[in-house]
């Protein structure tokens, strides 16, 4: 397959991501702990696809997203995930944890089950380093856009990331998702604020009221939790202060984006943003 999915490019397979021709798979189940528009009343359908197309040094999953932990599903059996929770979980929509290196083959999977009257609306979540000519490629797998903005420096982004022009791509993702392919209401931009990097938070809630406007709905993280190789890279191997989170909160509110979320850092819980590390696999709810 000559891929070109993602920014990179790469037009072979495997790529820099190592993705191969199968969806592989890590986790499959309801999930209960994503914003509230997502969850609603059964969770929200997560699949955890194995190898991302970035390199974040703190990455709580990286025993899929960096070691390709998972088994590769055909499209039969990625079919009978989507179904599984569809019918018997009775999940609230089907949620795509980076999708993007295997979008081909859940499209088909997803097509597969349409014609047998199975379907839910589709999340798609993502650290945010998307082409926008993919988006639109597959944009019936975006009903709902759930979109990291990670850094507001390409030299940060590369550095803990290895992700060349980040900002660019993932403020242009974002406003793709957040304009013509799902419109605001469908649209949530999360931003996880980095110890020792928390004015570049600040830099994208700028960029995110004055270009998505003060209706965009951003979810302020404070969950970050030194993991894998970020345990020896400083100041990534410690917790944000209260005095770095205070002051992204308080531009959240002076910036007039207040249709969203800001997690409350004193009751961010270790467990939960360790949760990749710790997380079986196979099918089974999520926290």
């Amino acid at each position: 397959m000559n891929c070109q999915l993602c920014p990179r490019r790469c037009g072979k397979r495997p790529g820099y991501c190592g993705a191969g021709e199968c969806a592989r798979v890590f986790r499959w189940g309801p999930h209960f702990g994503e914003e509230p528009p997502l969850t609603g009343e059964h969770g929200s359908g997560c699949v955890f696809f194995s190898r991302c197309t970035m390199r974040c040094v703190y990455c709580q999953n990286s025993p899929w997203s960096w070691r390709g932990a998972g088994e590769d599903k055909t499209v039969d059996e990625l079919k009978a995930i989507l179904r599984t929770l569809a019918v018997e979980d009775q999940c609230e929509n089907w949620n795509l944890v980076s999708p993007t290196p295997y979008l081909p083959f859940i499209r088909e999977a997803a097509a597969g089950l349409k014609s047998e009257g199975v379907k839910l609306p589709f999340v798609w979540n993502s650290s945010g380093y998307e082409r926008v000519e993919t988006l639109r490629e597959y944009r019936g797998l975006c009903d709902f856009a759930l979109f990291d903005l990670r850094y507001a420096s390409d030299a940060t982004a590369l550095k803990y990331s290895a992700a060349p022009n980040y900002v660019a791509t993932a403020r242009a993702a974002l406003e793709c998702v957040a304009g013509e392919l799902c419109g605001l209401d469908r649209t949530i931009c999360r931003i996880l604020v980095l110890p020792g990097h928390h004015e570049e938070a600040i830099e994208n809630l700028a960029w995110a009221a004055a270009t998505l406007g003060p209706d965009a709905m951003v979810s302020v993280m404070a969950q970050y939790t030194p993991a894998y190789l970020a345990q020896s890279i400083p100041p990534l191997d410690r917790k944000v202060t209260a005095e770095e989170y205070a002051e992204v909160a308080e531009a959240a509110e002076d910036f007039g984006l207040v249709r969203g979320w800001v997690q409350d850092l004193a009751a961010a819980d270790p467990e939960l943003a360790l949760l990749g590390e710790n997380m079986g696999a196979g099918h089974g709810p999520v926290k």
